[in-house]
C-alpha cells in the first residue's frame, strides 16, 4: 500500500476582529512568492469549501472567512500595503475583488503590532494602501507606551462590549473600478430582471461598488433580519439576479448567471427603505427617530449580519447624489456628517465630505468609526 504524503506549511498568523468581521492577518513575506499558490493555501487554511469550515480556521460565515495580507509600503502616501481576500465558505473560490472596511479596521493595529509602523503617544495614524481598490485609507489608532490600546468605552452595533475607537477615513474613495463615482454615468438605471420586470437601481462606486435598490421594489420592507431572508431561497435568487445584472452592466461578467463565481463580492447588493421602527437580530428595538434610513446588505449571496464598512462609506456617498435611490429614502433632515444607517445589528454612523462641481458631488472622503481586537497570535498548520 502506497503511503500518501502531504505537504505541510507552517504559516504565522494573527487572528483579529476588525469591526463586525473576523479574519486572519498575515505578513506577505510569510506567504509563498508565487501568488498563484495563495488560493489553494488560503482555502485549505480556512477549511473551504465546506459550509461548516470544520477543518479550518474559518467561522462558517462570509464575515468570518476573510484574510488580510500586509507588507511595508514603498509608496510615499502609505505606510503599509494591504490586500484583502474573501475566502468563499462553500465554493473553492478566493476573491480579491473589492475591499472589506471592517477588516481594514484591524490593519492599523496589526501594522503597529508587527513593527511596520512605530506607535506614537496618544494616536497613531496608519496610512493604508488597499491594493484591491487602489485607494488609501487613514486609520487613527489609540496607542500608549508603544502599544495599541484595545480597551475603551466605544461600542459598535453587532459587537458585544466596548473597545477603543478606530477612525477610518477613506480618501478620494470614488472610482475603485476606474469609472468614477457613477460607473454608468447615471444616478439611477433600470435593469430588466428576467421573470420579474424593470427594477430601478443606483450603481455607486465609493470605497467599493454597490448596487442600491428600494426594498419595496423587490417586495421587501427593509426590516428583514438575516435568518428570515436567508431562509427565503426565492428572494435570495432575486437579489443575486439583480446584483448579477448590475455586475454584467459594469462589465465584471459577461453573463449575470455566472456572477456568483466570477465576481461574488462586487458590486455589493444593498436594499434600502425609509426609516421605520424595527427590531435588531438580538431583539433590541430601534426607533425611526434614531436612524436616517433602513438598509440591508448581502455578502457572498447571503444576508450580511450587520453592515460592511465599505458599504457604509458607499452609502454615505450615495446619500449626496441627487436622485439616487439612497437619497430618495434618506431622512431629508439627515446630517451628512452623521448619517445613521439602521441595519440588522443596530445603528452605524458614517459621514461624507464633498464639494459640488458642475452640479455634481465630488467625494473628498468618507469616514466612520470601528473597533478591533487582537484574538490570537500563532501558527496555522496547513496540510495540502
Amino acid at each position: 500500500m502506497q503511503e500518501h504524503r502531504m505537504d505541510v506549511v507552517n504559516l504565522p498568523v494573527t487572528i483579529m476582529r476588525g469591526g463586525t468581521s473576523k479574519g486572519i492577518y498575515i505578513l506577505e513575506k510569510d506567504l509563498p512568492v508565487d501568488q498563484e499558490t495563495w488560493e489553494p493555501l488560503l482555502l485549505r487554511m480556512m477549511g473551504s469549501p465546506d459550509k461548516k469550515q470544520i477543518d479550518g480556521l474559518g467561522g462558517s460565515q462570509s464575515v468570518t472567512s476573510k484574510v488580510a495580507i500586509i507588507k511595508k509600503s514603498e509608496r510615499d502616501d502609505a505606510d503599509v500595503d494591504y490586500t484583502f481576500a474573501q475566502v468563499s465558505v462553500d465554493k473553492p473560490l478566493v476573491s480579491y475583488k473589492g475591499n472589506c472596511g471592517n477588516i481594514s479596521s484591524g490593519v492599523g493595529p496589526f501594522a503597529i503590532e508587527k513593527g511596520l509602523v512605530n506607535a506614537e503617544e496618544g494616536t497613531t495614524t496608519v496610512r493604508i494602501y488597499n491594493t484591491n481598490t487602489d485607494k488609501v485609507i487613514a486609520a487613527d489608532v489609540t496607542t500608549s507606551n508603544g502599544h495599541v490600546v484595545y480597551d475603551g468605552e466605544f461600542q459598535i452595533a453587532g459587537v458585544p462590549g466596548t473597545a477603543s475607537p478606530i477612525r477610518l477615513k477613506f480618501l478620494d474613495p470614488a472610482g475603485t473600478l476606474g469609472k468614477g463615482l457613477l460607473p454608468t454615468e447615471n444616478a439611477t438605471d433600470t435593469l430588466e430582471i428576467p421573470g420579474f420586470g424593470p427594477v430601478e437601481v443606483s450603481i455607486v462606486d465609493a470605497a467599493n461598488p454597490l448596487v442600491f435598490v428600494k426594498a419595496e421594489t423587490l417586495g421587501l420592507i427593509g426590516r428583514e433580519l438575516p435568518d428570515e431572508l436567508n431562509a427565503d431561497e426565492k428572494k435570495l435568487e432575486l437579489l443575486e439576479t439583480v446584483r448579477g445584472m448590475a455586475a454584467q452592466k459594469l462589465g465584471l461578467t459577461d453573463d449575470y448567471k455566472k456572477s456568483a463565481w466570477e465576481t461574488p463580492g462586487i458590486p455589493k447588493m444593498t436594499f434600502v427603505a425609509k426609516a421605520e421602527d424595527y427590531v435588531t437580530s438580538d431583539g433590541k428595538e430601534v426607533k425611526k427617530e434614531d436612524i436616517d434610513l433602513l438598509s440591508r446588505m448581502m455578502s457572498m449571496q447571503k444576508t450580511h449580519p450587520s453592515y460592511a464598512m465599505t458599504g457604509a462609506m458607499c452609502t454615505a456617498a450615495a446619500a449626496v447624489i441627487p436622485g439616487s435611490v439612497v437619497q430618495q429614502v434618506l431622512n431629508p433632515a439627515a446630517d451628512t456628517q452623521f448619517i445613521r444607517i439602521g441595519h440588522p445589528g443596530g445603528v452605524l454612523e458614517c459621514g461624507v465630505d464633498y464639494a459640488i462641481k458642475e452640479n455634481q458631488p465630488v467625494i473628498e472622503d468618507t469616514f466612520g468609526f470601528r473597533t478591533a481586537n487582537l484574538l490570537l497570535e500563532g501558527t496555522a498548520v496547513i496540510r495540502q
